[in-house]
């Protein structure tokens, strides 16, 4: 499947129309429904990529049809509510892997107000100990 079908296929299972997903990944409507239709002539960077994949909870690899051995070493499951942070306060991809990885009493935190104080928490002691 070709990389603009991915996308679309993608974005629709997940209900979101044209406009919100490009609102999400950062990128114009017009540029998202230009990739959407014929990928052949669009040329996205790894970032644009990135984003589209990020806002999809999908790995990059997947949108464009790449087997990866361990697809949690590019995009780890990333909880909605994390997802939704991310977006919002712009954090690094490494530090959204860190993340989604952390548990206690096998249990993520469930909104996004837990996943900004378990964040705040981590740079505080990080910053503190520097």
């Amino acid at each position: 499947m070709a990389l603009s079908d991915q996308i679309r296929t993608r974005r629709r299972e997940q209900g979101l129309s044209l406009a919100e997903l490009a609102r999400r990944a950062k990128i114009s409507k017009g540029y998202l429904s230009r990739l959407e239709r014929d990928s052949d002539d669009v040329r996205p960077s790894a970032d644009v990529l990135y984003r589209i994949a990020f806002v999809l909870g999908t790995p990059v690899g997947e949108l464009l049809e790449k087997q990866i051995e361990n697809a949690n070493a590019e995009l780890p499951d990333v909880p909605e509510e994390l997802r939704k942070l991310a977006l919002a306060e712009h954090i690094l991809e490494e530090d959204i892997k860190m993340l989604a990885r952390i548990e206690y009493q096998g249990r993520q935190p469930r909104t996004m107000g837990d996943w900004r104080f378990v964040y705040e928490a981590i740079k505080r002691s990080v910053e503190s100990a520097g």
